[in-house]
């Protein structure tokens, strides 16, 4: 039998309120871990962890409203997180920068996405790693892009850093595992989120296009046919939380419905 059971673990979840990152707080919530949701909004932080699922008894989430830009006040409310209760499962996972052509792009774009991205998942990982280590299982879990294996067009600034975040991931899991702690990253494909809304827009005012034409054009390249939703990124979150993918690290796992024509 597969093993998803993660009653016992604490799953800290970046972007937890809306698109792919809720949809993975509500599934590793079901499966029984306690989450802990992280975004920058009060509101809907608390209906998020209100909401989510609590099938086992004394099932407990909670919720921490911090911008991941600001490292100092991320790393100590984290800090003090973990302090409490141990975080055995990260899933670094938040915004992508805006559009546009890499050449084009400002020196402070690439400096801010850095920050939020890489430096973020940096700071994220050192909060939680000591209880990672005493318990002998964590799980880090990082959210980017297929643009790690095929540039995406119009997307400077984030396939840089994005491929910047899976080296890094790849360099953890080698020096991470004798620990017990596996790193993979999961590479969403075109998924209904804000995120995708932001690019089609993003298209359509540089094509001078409409809406059904840019989405007709972007579903011709997905073999599946259709935009994923974001429950189904959340599955491939939820196993590689799970005790079921122990011996899978340092994968770059495309969730894309075929699109990636590479290996």
């Amino acid at each position: 039998m597969l093993d998803l059971d993660l009653a016992g673990q604490h799953a800290l979840v970046g972007g937890g309120t809306e698109g792919i990152g809720r949809a993975s707080a509500e599934l590793l919530a079901a499966h029984g871990a306690d989450v802990t949701v992280l975004a920058r909004t009060t509101a809907s932080l608390e209906a998020t962890a209100a909401a989510l699922p609590r099938p086992r008894e004394g099932q407990a989430h909670a919720w921490i409203e911090a911008d991941m830009s600001d490292l100092g006040t991320l790393a100590a409310k984290v800090e003090a997180l973990a302090s409490v209760r141990p975080v055995t499962i990260l899933v670094h996972n938040s915004g992508g920068p805006p559009g546009g052509p890499a050449h084009a792009a400002p020196i402070e774009a690439y400096e801010a996405a850095f920050r939020q991205h890489l430096l973020a998942g940096q700071t994220l990982l050192q909060a939680v790693l000591p209880g990672m280590r005493r318990a002998r299982y964590g799980r880090v879990v990082n959210v980017i892009s297929t643009s790690v294996k095929e540039p995406i067009r119009g997307l400077g600034v984030s396939n840089t850093i994005r491929a910047a975040v899976a080296s890094w991931a790849k360099t953890l899991a080698t020096e991470l595992a004798p620990s017990g702690i596996t790193v993979n990253n999961v590479l969403p494909g075109y998924t209904r989120t804000r995120r995708l809304e932001q690019i089609v827009e993003d298209r359509m005012r540089a094509a001078g296009k409409r809406r059904e034409e840019i989405e007709q054009a972007m579903l011709a390249t997905v073999p599946a046919g259709r935009f994923a939703e974001p429950r189904e990124i959340a599955a491939a979150v939820l196993f590689l939380a799970s005790p079921a993918a122990a011996y899978v690290n340092g994968v770059n796992l495309p969730v894309d419905g075929g699109r990636t024509q590479s290996l």
